[in-house]
């Protein structure tokens, strides 16, 4: 009986109970963000490997944005692009775009070899899918007027999707969204927007080969030298939606990251973080969530009588739900009841493949995300 109510206690309190308190804090004890609009030097860098379908929409937004052109520098490392990627860059040669090649390495490495080369007083690392809004690069730097933030990440809004299972994959994205602005209004965010986000170029440090998030190694190395970690939600990008396989194997990746991260910053888990009560509280306390969910299971049949019933009968068809959701119907009521499921086992079963970065070659989690384009609603 303990166990399966402190395993219950933990999964509530995770959900529910930590976003509950977190938006209290922010809400009676924010740290405002001093901002101005004052314009610095800045390099736009695009680590892309085999991106010729999107980049050049991409820089058609960039070299669009609402910033002066000379105090913008564009990079493009082109990391052992076998399609058109090299060309499409040359075709901005005159618009000032500049071309990295480097053989195929992953990357942080392609991020290693284009940092040294950035002019700007602030890096904005992007990736190739996401168009960027006119105004976000300037709304973004205005942040930058505060000494003590480090690094600022963009908001990134997923476009609906058609299928039930790519809505509740934005609404996930929607949550982890709400948590990170948050952690960022009362300090620092763990990490940073991956397909968008800037740092100082003096914050910048080399990152290891086989890092699988460089969106979390540079921020949090930004953080534990007193720099903040915030989100300006006026910073937009603008991505497509994905299904719940593909995220999925994203998610296993950035978990997987998770695990590498605290390996290589073990300050994480000490006073040397200011954030540790947030950090337990969200990161870990994902982590441990299947395993929690476990717990309930097994312990589930020593319950005393129909308690043990009950309990073992909802789960069955809790998962059940989760199981079957591929062949309910789209729009159906059913199905408002098993994507969800389906999506929540889902996440925990990435938690727990994530554990596999310590039996593999961690470059093996990179994975393609395929996403579904389609004209803007």
């Amino acid at each position: 009986m303990i166990i399966f109510l402190v395993a219950i206690a933990l999964m509530l309190y995770v959900m529910i109970g930590y976003p509950v308190l977190l938006a209290l804090i922010s809400r009676f004890a924010p740290k405002p963000v001093i901002k101005a609009d004052s314009l610095k030097s800045v390099s736009v860098v695009i680590a892309v490997h085999n991106g010729a379908k999107f980049l050049h929409d991409k820089l058609e937004t960039i070299l669009a944005l609402d910033y002066p052109r000379e105090l913008l520098q564009v990079l493009v490392v082109s990391d052992g692009s076998t399609d058109d990627t090299d060309d499409i860059v040359r075709q901005f040669d005159s618009a000032g775009v500049e071309l990295i090649r480097t053989p195929r390495a992953g990357k942080p490495a392609a991020l290693n070899l284009a940092i040294p080369s950035c002019r700007g007083e602030i890096v904005v690392l992007t990736d190739v899918r996401q168009p960027l809004e006119p105004a976000s690069l300037r709304r973004m730097i205005t942040c930058y007027a505060d000494p003590t933030v480090g690094v600022v990440s963009g908001e990134m809004i997923i476009r609906r999707g058609t299928s039930a299972d790519q809505v509740q994959v934005g609404l996930y994205w929607k949550y982890e969204s709400w948590i990170r602005d948050h952690l960022g209004k009362i300090d620092s965010m763990f990490g940073a927007t991956g397909p968008f986000y800037s740092i100082r170029r003096s914050l910048a440090v080399h990152i290891p080969d086989d890092i699988l998030l460089d969106d979390v190694y540079l921020p949090m190395s930004a953080f534990f030298r007193g720099y903040r970690l915030i989100v300006e939600k006026s910073a937009v990008a603008i991505d497509y939606p994905t299904s719940l396989r593909v995220e999925f194997g994203r998610k296993v990746r950035t978990l997987a990251g998770n695990y590498q991260i605290i390996a290589a910053m073990p300050g994480l888990l000490g006073p040397a973080n200011r954030m540790w009560f947030h950090f337990v509280s969200y990161k870990l306390g994902r982590l441990f969530m299947p395993h929690a969910l476990i717990a309930v299971a097994i312990s589930s049949f020593y319950l005393p009588g129909r308690f043990a019933l009950a309990a073992i009968v909802l789960q069955a068809l809790f998962y059940t739900a989760a199981a079957c959701d591929c062949f309910v119907p789209e729009k159906t009521l059913l199905k408002r009841i098993s994507s969800p499921a389906c999506t929540f086992v889902t996440m925990m079963a990435a938690v727990l493949c994530a554990i596999s970065v310590f039996f593999v070659n961690p470059r093996s989690l990179w994975k393609e995300s395929k996403v579904v384009v389609a004209p803007e609603s």
